[in-house]
């Protein structure tokens, strides 16, 4: 008897889901305790904000103060116990709600409060010595308390407010008026209390979150809604950009109180792409962005939970990484920008939680595991700098201009945002070899070529001489525009911008080498005098 085998056609295989990324092993670190602030006041106020604000030079938090309202700046260095007598910033009549260090300036910070005041503060350089109870500027406009305040991210001295009289207010700063009561703009879109305000990349568009559960995107300089979200079963607490991605991220609660994120399409607000249950606590949700490594971090209030995710541009969108976990509850929360975080340690992202039970400051930094303790440029692009891209005047105008770029590396300068190509520039001749070698034997980086890049360009300078004027071919950076036109959308632009880094790297590498040669020459030549001197 024989018995055949039969095999059938499998129905369904399952493929295992692998995605690579650099951000896999990301895992948060607590500060040891000499490198915490304790013994720090912290406020028991029950309103919903971060009540932290940091800066490369100074952690500035919210603190319990008797007859009014008063937050404490301290040095970012000065770690450990702090003086009870330790000076105040004490100008507000009633409970400070919200506070914000200027993106342009270390030494300016804004504050809000209940007393429906907003006021600029400028914090000397040197150490305080008694409480500053004199603001620099004091914004006059609410007539309820002022919960919110956000500092637009490109332009220069532009401040938006926003109170409990359903009120945003724009507040341009570049005046020498220390009492300005009237705001550039009133936006009036909202019929509630606005929790949350968020711009995007540029700051030409507006998102809000308010109490009536609706997201709104709005442009702030015409006050007008393009957009409204208005989906029953996700009612929102804090709304967030998501930079460049075109997207909106949200944090509330669902129809049974459970904790809930959800992911937003800018253009299309009526359904969200994602939607997802955490868990059961009653803590607001605070959610932070990175847009340089495309990483979410949310943050739970009354726990010590820290969730971080990876956003791609195609599904799932939200990819889970991990969570860091503390038996220790925050209050709020504060953010280093990221031009003050260790490189070297391979840190992407650091927070200062706050911890009113033990009157502690713990800061918690976010750790890319890496043997090498080089820089390591993959997870350290080029980021927001702390120059403005704009004037006050120039963002009113209508200008829209992204945010001023530099890169992390130690010894770097500032790199400039992505050049503007709006016409082409003038031709430029080739500079001859022998006037930079009698400045001072060796060339600029920017004018190193290659024997055979110089001889080429000669010719082509040779054969401009002989085309009539009318034919000249136009020449901007080297390139024919006509061949080559300059990049008109913003990949194209990167794309260009890399090349370039990519060239400057081949370039140094060249210099190097070119180095080492020389020494090698010289230690011949060295040599061979001696042997002659010797016969």
């Amino acid at each position: 008897m024989l018995w055949g085998i039969v095999f059938l056609p499998l129905q369904m295989s399952w493929h295992p889901q692998y995605r690579s990324s650099k951000f896999r092993h990301v895992y948060g670190k607590a500060a040891s305790k000499e490198k915490c602030y304790d013994c720090v006041p912290i406020t028991r106020n029950v309103h919903d904000n971060h009540f932290c604000a940091v800066n490369p030079h100074f952690i500035a938090v919210v603190t319990e103060c008797a007859g009014g309202g008063a937050f404490l700046v301290i040095p970012i260095h000065q770690t450990g116990k702090l003086d009870p007598h330790y000076p105040k910033i004490c100008g507000h009549k009633g409970n400070v709600l919200d506070i914000k260090w200027n993106p342009f300036n270390d030494f300016v910070i804004a504050s809000c409060s209940e007393d429906a005041t907003v006021k600029i503060w400028d914090i000397p350089k040197h150490l305080l010595t008694r409480n500053i109870t004199s603001p620099k500027k004091e914004l006059l406009g609410h007539v309820r308390r002022v919960g919110l305040i956000e500092w637009h991210p490109t332009a220069n001295n532009i401040l938006f407010s926003s109170g409990y009289d359903y009120k945003i207010m724009i507040w341009n700063l570049d005046t020498k008026d220390a009492v300005i009561s009237n705001p550039v703009k009133i936006l009036e879109a909202h019929k509630d209390v606005v929790l949350s305000m968020s711009f995007n990349t540029d700051g030409s568009l507006l998102a809000t979150a308010c109490r009536d559960r609706k997201i709104r995107l709005i442009d702030p300089r015409a006050g007008t809604v393009l957009q409204e979200a208005s989906y029953k079963s996700h009612r929102v607490n804090k709304v967030l950009f998501l930079g460049n991605m075109k997207k909106l991220f949200s944090t509330g609660t669902s129809r049974w109180n459970n904790r809930q994120i959800a992911l937003w399409d800018q253009n299309d607000l009526s359904v969200p792409l994602l939607e997802e249950d955490l868990d059961g606590s009653s803590g607001l949700l605070f959610p932070f962005y990175d847009s340089d490594t495309h990483m979410l971090y949310v943050v739970g209030k009354g726990d010590g939970n820290i969730r971080y995710y990876e956003i791609s541009p195609e599904k799932p969108y939200l990819n889970y990484l991990m969570e860091y976990r503390s038996p220790l509850p925050q209050k709020g929360i504060g953010m280093m920008p990221k031009r003050g975080l260790e490189v070297s340690a391979c840190e992407i992202f650091r927070f200062y939680k706050l911890i009113p039970t033990k009157s502690l400051i713990e800061p918690i930094s976010m750790i890319v595991p890496r043997r090498s303790e080089s820089y390591q440029e993959d997870i350290y692009p080029l980021t927001t700098g702390a120059q403005p891209a704009l004037t006050a005047q120039e963002w009113l105008n209508g200008v829209n201009k992204g945010p001023v770029l530099v890169s992390l590396r130690p010894g770097s300068g500032a790199a400039n945002s992505l050049p503007q190509f709006l016409e082409p520039e003038p031709l430029m001749k080739t500079t001859d070899l022998s006037q930079h070698q009698g400045r001072g034997g060796r060339m600029p980086l920017e004018d190193m070529q290659k024997p055979s890049e110089i001889e080429d360009s000669r010719k082509q300078w040779k054969v401009e001489q002989k085309l009539p004027k009318n034919e000249q071919v136009c020449l901007s950076n080297g390139f024919d525009i006509f061949e080559c036109p300059p990049p008109k959308t913003e990949n194209e632009l990167l794309q260009m911008f890399y090349r370039q880094q990519e060239e400057i790297r081949r370039l140094r590498e060249l210099v190097n080498q070119r180095d080492v040669q020389i020494k090698q020459l010289e230690l011949e030549l060295r040599n061979l005098c001696t042997d002659t001197g010797r016969y």
